[in-house]
């Protein structure tokens, strides 16, 4: 039962450092793992996100692999929608890829001294 709750809390601390990831800045799940003390961590990330998707308020969009591609777009309603929303904010992607990825990382453990 301590593992379900450390989960869920995982999970919503997950959510709270998204909800952080600024409009127009990507950042990468192992970042988020880090940050929250489980590097190692970055598919339990992946998997919060994946479970967040109903609760459109979480931009799970700006969250990508540690080289700028966007391997969470198949759990999106539509194929494209995670790169449209990243091009909504001035996002360029080609290819699945964030381009300039690294000028538009945002790393919570830096920016959320």
């Amino acid at each position: 039962m301590a593992e379900k709750a450390d989960k869920k809390n995982f999970f919503e601390d997950v959510y709270e450092v998204v909800r952080l990831i600024p409009k127009g800045r990507v950042t990468s799940y192992g970042s988020i793992a880090s940050y929250l003390g489980s590097k190692g961590s970055a598919r339990m990330v992946g998997w919060a996100l994946i479970a967040s998707h109903p609760h459109s308020k979480i931009p799970t969009h700006r969250v990508v692999n540690r080289v700028g591609m966007l391997t969470g777009k198949q759990h999106f309603d539509e194929p494209n929608a995670m790169q449209e929303r990243l091009e909504q904010e001035g996002i360029k992607v080609e290819n699945n890829q964030v381009v300039d990825f690294e000028k538009l990382f945002w790393d919570p453990a830096k920016e959320l001294l």
